[in-house]
C-alpha cells in the first residue's frame, strides 16, 4: 500500500513487524521502493546434521518440510508452520499421558450450550503441554513458567547496495531470549561536530585534482593537488583528520546493469568511505544514492587539440592580394605605360615646327614604363609632363596606386596576424563538421553519457550534438574513445586527434605541457558542478557545504585555482598556435620572399651589366667605320668662320639646351689627326644647329 500510493520515497524509512512475510516478497518490496526498510522477522533455523534434520521426535518426516534445498518450506506461511507444531505438541501431551496413566476421561461437549461444565482434566493437559519438548518446523519448541518459548529467534533485515547485487536486502542482526541483540543496527554515523574525528575518504587519481606526490620511505603515501587542498583547507576549519585510499577500481562510480554501483560511489553506499573527493561532478544519477556538498567548482567539457603548427610561406608577402589581382597589376604597368609613351609621341609631333628642346625622360617605350613603375611603388620618376591629358594620366595613376599600396598594406598586417593564430576548429560546430580529425572522450565516463544525453534527444533542435555522438559512439566507443584520461591527452599531444574531457583537466594538461603544443578550445556551458560526494543522509553534509561557501566568499577558493590553473603561465591557452608567445614580432620567414625578390633583382642586375659591357666592346670594334673616328679639325675651323661672318654667333644661346660630353682619345688610331692621350669636348648648341669639337691635351 505504501509503494503503491508513493508513500515509500527515498527520504522515508519503513520499518516491518511481519512474521508471514518471504523472502521473495521482501526482494520485491525493497525493489518497487525508494527509501530504506526494516523487516523484523521470526527465523526458524535448521540442524546443521543432515542426518537429524528431518528427524520429529524420532520420526522422520517429509524432505520438502526440512530441506532447505526444496523451495516448498519457503512457500509455506508461518501460520501453518505453527499450526503443524501445535498438533505436534497435543500429540506429544496425549501420548505422555497415556504413559503415565493419567488420562481423564471428559465427558460429551456441546459448544451450543452455554452451560457446558470445563473439562476437569484440561487444567492438568495444559502442564503437560508445558512441560513437553518437541522439535517441530518451527524448531525446539519448549516452554517457561510464563510461557514464553526460550529458543524463538527474530532476524532484522535492512536494504543495502552492495556492488556484486545493486540494490539488496542484508542481515542486520538476530535476537533470542539468552543472547539477545547480536549484531548493530546503528550504522556508523558522525555526528555534527567533527572535531578530532578521522574520516575515511576515497579518491580516484586526477591531475590536477588528485596526484601521488612524493612520499618518504617507510611513509604512508601522500597526495595532492587541487581538491586535496579544498580538503585540507576544510580540515583545519573544522578540526577533523582524514586517512585517505585510491579506490580499487580506479573509477568514479557508474550504476551497473544489475543496479549495482562500481567505482567511489560504491564504496560510500558500502559503507567504507566517509566521503569521495576528485574531479567527481553531481549529476542526479549519484544524488539518488549519496549526497553531495555544495559544488566548489563549475564543470564545462572542453576540447583539448594540438594546435596547427606555423605555416612557412616565404613568399607570403603576396598572400593579401589574389593572383587574378596581382596579374591585373602586373598589365596595367605597360598598358600605363604605353598610353604615356604614345601621348608623348603625340606632344612631339605638334611642337615639332617650334624650337627644338631637350627630348623628355619618356620619349621611349622602356622610359615611359620606368616612369610607371617608379610611381607605382612610390618611389617618383624622372617625368616632365607637360600636356593635360599626360597629367590625367599620371594623376590617375598615382590615385591608383596609392589605394593598392594603402590596401595591400593594411591586408598584409591583418594577413600576418591572422596566420599565426589559424585554427579550423574553434567550436563543437567547428569539429562535428570536419572530417580529418577524429575526436573522442573516455568510455563509459560522465562526458560520454553527456554527449549521449546531447546527441539522443530528440528535442535538440541543433543537430551538431548528434553528429559529434554518432562519431563518439561508432564501434560502441572502440574506435574513438580511450579508457582513461591520460591517454586522451596522450593521444591529442600527437597530433590528429581531440579529446573532449574536463576543462579543468584538459587546461591543466595545456598549462603544463612542455612543449606548449596543445590547446584547449569550445568550451560548453553546463550547470554541473565539482563537489564533495558524501553516504546517503549524511548528517555533516551541511557542515561541508556552508564551508565552501565561506571559502569561496573569502577568496580562498579563487588562491587555490591559480596555484594550479595560473593565468600568467609558461604556455599561453589564448595562443591557438605552436609559435613562441614571448612577443610580436615577425619572423625571418615572413620576409624571406622580400629578400629572395631582392637578391634576384641584384643578380639580374648583374647579369644585364655584364651583358651591356660585352656587348659594347663588340660592337665598338666591329661595327664602328674607321673613319668615323677620324677628326677633321680643319671642316670644324671652316665652320666656325662661316658661322662668325654671318653674325649668328650673337645670338641668345641657353646654357639648359647645351650639351657637352667628352670623348677619350687616346686609344685612337696613329692615323689620326690628334695626338694621343688628349680629350674631345664635344659641344652640341641645338640653337645653332651645330656640334664642337675642342681638343685637350
Amino acid at each position: 500500500m505504501a509503494v503503491e500510493t508513493n508513500l515509500a520515497s527515498k527520504d522515508s524509512h519503513w520499518v516491518f513487524v511481519n512474521e508471514e512475510i518471504n523472502d521473495n516478497e521482501i526482494l520485491e518490496l525493497v525493489h518497487s521502493a525508494l527509501g530504506r526498510m526494516t523487516v523484523i522477522r521470526q527465523i526458524f533455523p535448521l540442524s546443521r546434521d543432515n542426518n537429524q534434520r528431518c528427524m520429529r521426535n524420532n520420526h522422520r518426516i517429509s524432505s520438502l518440510l526440512c530441506d532447505p534445498q526444496e523451495g516448498y518450506l519457503q512457500m509455506l506461511q508461518v501460520s501453518n508452520l505453527y499450526l503443524y507444531d501445535s498438533v505436534l505438541m497435543l500429540a506429544n501431551a496425549f501420548h505422555r499421558k497415556l504413559e503415565d496413566r493419567k488420562w481423564h476421561s471428559m465427558a460429551s461437549l456441546n459448544c451450543m450450550r452455554k452451560s457446558t461444565k470445563p473439562w476437569n482434566g484440561g487444567r492438568s493437559m495444559l502442564e503437560t503441554i508445558k512441560k513437553g519438548h518437541i522439535t517441530g518446523l518451527t524448531g525446539v519448541m519448549e516452554f517457561r513458567e510464563d510461557g514464553s518459548n526460550p529458543f524463538v529467534q527474530f532476524e532484522i533485515l535492512g536494504t543495502s547496495y552492495s556492488e556484486t547485487f545493486g540494490k539488496d536486502v542484508r542481515r542486520l542482526a538476530t535476537w533470542d531470549s539468552e543472547k539477545g541483540l547480536n549484531g548493530s543496527l546503528q550504522e556508523r554515523r558522525l555526528g555534527t561536530d567533527l572535531q578530532g574525528l578521522t574520516l575515511k575518504v576515497v579518491t580516484v587519481l586526477e591531475e590536477p585534482f588528485v596526484m601521488v606526490a612524493e612520499n618518504i620511505l617507510g611513509q604512508p603515501k601522500r597526495y595532492k593537488g587541487f581538491s586535496i587542498d579544498v580538503l585540507d583547507a576544510l580540515a583545519k576549519n573544522l578540526g577533523f583528520k582524514y586517512e585517505i585510499y585510491q579506490a580499487p577500481d580506479g573509477k568514479y562510480g557508474q550504476q551497473l546493469p544489475n543496479s549495482s554501483w562500481n567505482g567511489m560511489i560504491g564504496e560510500l553506499i558500502n559503507k567504507r568511505a566517509d566521503l569521495a573527493i576528485s574531479a567527481i561532478t553531481i549529476t542526479p544519477e549519484r544524488e539518488s544514492v549519496i549526497d553531495f556538498s555544495k559544488r566548489y567548482m563549475d564543470y564545462s567539457v572542453g576540447i583539448l587539440i594540438k594546435k596547427p603548427e606555423e605555416k612557412i610561406n616565404i613568399f607570403s608577402l603576396f598572400a593579401p592580394f589574389d593572383f587574378a589581382v596581382w596579374a591585373c597589376i602586373a598589365a596595367a604597368i605597360p598598358i600605363v605605360g604605353v598610353l604615356i609613351f604614345v601621348l608623348n609621341r603625340i606632344q612631339a609631333v605638334k611642337a615639332q615646327n617650334s624650337s627644338p628642346s631637350s627630348p623628355s625622360a619618356s620619349s621611349t617605350l622602356h622610359s615611359a614604363i620606368w616612369i610607371v613603375y617608379g610611381a607605382f611603388v612610390q618611389q617618383g620618376g624622372e617625368s616632365t609632363v607637360n600636356s593635360v591629358a599626360m597629367r590625367i594620366v599620371m594623376g590617375s595613376w598615382w590615385l591608383f596606386t596609392l589605394i593598392v599600396c594603402s590596401s595591400y598594406t593594411a591586408n598584409l598586417a591583418a594577413f600576418l596576424t591572422v596566420s599565426r593564430m589559424d585554427n579550423p576548429i574553434r567550436t563543437f560546430q567547428d569539429l562535428s563538421k570536419q572530417m580529418d580529425i577524429s575526436y573522442g572522450t573516455v568510455r563509459d565516463s560522465a562526458v560520454y553519457e553527456y554527449f549521449k544525453a546531447k546527441g539522443t534527444n530528440p528535442l535538440e533542435q541543433d543537430n551538431t550534438f548528434a553528429e559529434l555522438w554518432r562519431t563518439i559512439s561508432k564501434n560502441n566507443g572502440a574506435d574513438n574513445c580511450v579508457l582513461n584520461p591520460s591517454e586522451g591527452i596522450r593521444k591529442a599531444k600527437k597530433g590528429n586527434y581531440a579529446f573532449l574531457w574536463d576543462v579543468t583537466v584538459v587546461e591543466y594538461a595545456a598549462l603544463t605541457d612542455d612543449d606548449c603544443s596543445v590547446t584547449v578550445i569550445g568550451n560548453s556551458i553546463s550547470s554541473k558542478g565539482y563537489g564533495i560526494a558524501l553516504q546517503h543522509g549524511s548528517p555533516y553534509r551541511d557542515l561541508f557545504s556552508q564551508r565552501i561557501l565561506e571559502l569561496q566568499e573569502s577568496g580562498d577558493l579563487d588562491v587555490l585555482k591559480q596555484k594550479w590553473w595560473p593565468r600568467m603561465g609558461r604556455c599561453d591557452l589564448n595562443s591557438h598556435t605552436n609559435a613562441q608567445t614571448d612577443g610580436k614580432a615577425l619572423k625571418l620567414h615572413s620576409f624571406a620572399g622580400v629578400f629572395c625578390i631582392l637578391a634576384v633583382g641584384l643578380l639580374l642586375a648583374c647579369l644585364v651589366a655584364a651583358l651591356e659591357l660585352w656587348w659594347n666592346s663588340n660592337h665598338c670594334h666591329q661595327e664602328t667605320p674607321k673613319e668615323d673616328k677620324e677628326v677633321n679639325l680643319e671642316q670644324v675651323h671652316r665652320r666656325m668662320n662661316s658661322l662668325i661672318d654671318e653674325d649668328i654667333a650673337h645670338k641668345q644661346i641657353s646654357p639648359a639646351s647645351i650639351e657637352i660630353s667628352a670623348l677619350e682619345i687616346g686609344g685612337m688610331q696613329p692615323s689620326q689627326t690628334l695626338e694621343p692621350e688628349g680629350v674631345i669636348m664635344v659641344l652640341t648648341i641645338p640653337a645653332l644647329q651645330m656640334r664642337c669639337l675642342i681638343y685637350f691635351h
